[in-house]
């Protein structure tokens, strides 16, 4: 009978050659080789994913910050119109009402929705008579012969622009001064002594 305790019995069935131990060592080895390749892997893929979802997050945020910017825009634009009515209408008032309370209680609705255009980033543009046109604020509706002002001036301004922070939001419609057309030459005097082109 064998008198070996059970755990001396496995101790004694194992195989502790060299060779076998060697090629355990490899297996061994080789899964934890494979299993390090697998972690960098799906690090790799993790992080891509972390990426793209960055990403996506900030552009998301930029398309609705831009979204909500428009459809800004796209009331402030209405409101301006408003503006544009009270502007006219408070030009357009006779001399016979100035003291009207009913004109005066309009007046008050016209300062508090500048206010409110103030108060959102709107600003009116300069456009005085007198100051030059700038193309990226004004937009020249009429050229005017004759007048006091430098060619290239602003002479009246038409429609009030409006700049929102730092972008025209609205350029303001203006009438810049222009020198007057030369007088065109009929067939009948060309060449004659009064012209300055002719030697």
């Amino acid at each position: 009978m064998d008198k070996r305790t059970r755990a001396q019995q496995r101790a004694d069935e194992i195989d502790i050659s060299p060779t076998r131990l060697l090629a355990e060592i490899e297996r061994l080895t080789a899964e934890r080789d494979a299993a390090i390749t697998d972690k960098d892997e799906f690090l790799a893929a993790l992080q891509r994913e972390r990426a793209e979802f960055t990403n996506f997050k900030r552009r998301t945020a930029e398309e609705r910050q831009a979204m909500s910017g428009l459809a800004g825009e796209i009331l402030l634009n209405k409101v301006l119109a408003v503006a544009d009515d009270f502007d006219r209408a408070i030009e357009a008032r006779p001399a016979t009402t100035a003291d009207d309370p009913w004109v005066e209680g309009i007046a008050a609705i016209d300062r508090k929705l500048r206010q409110l255009l103030e108060s959102e980033g709107v600003s009116p543009i300069s456009a005085e008579p007198g100051t030059p046109f700038d193309p990226r604020e004004h937009e020249a509706v009429a050229g005017v012969p004759g007048t006091d002002h430098p060619d290239g001036a602003i002479v009246m301004e038409v429609r009030r622009g409006y700049r929102l922070r730092e972008r025209v939001l609205r350029p303001a419609l203006v009438a810049v001064a222009a020198t007057a057309e030369p007088p065109a030459t009929s067939a009948g005097n060309a060449g004659s002594a009064t012209d300055p082109f002719i030697n």
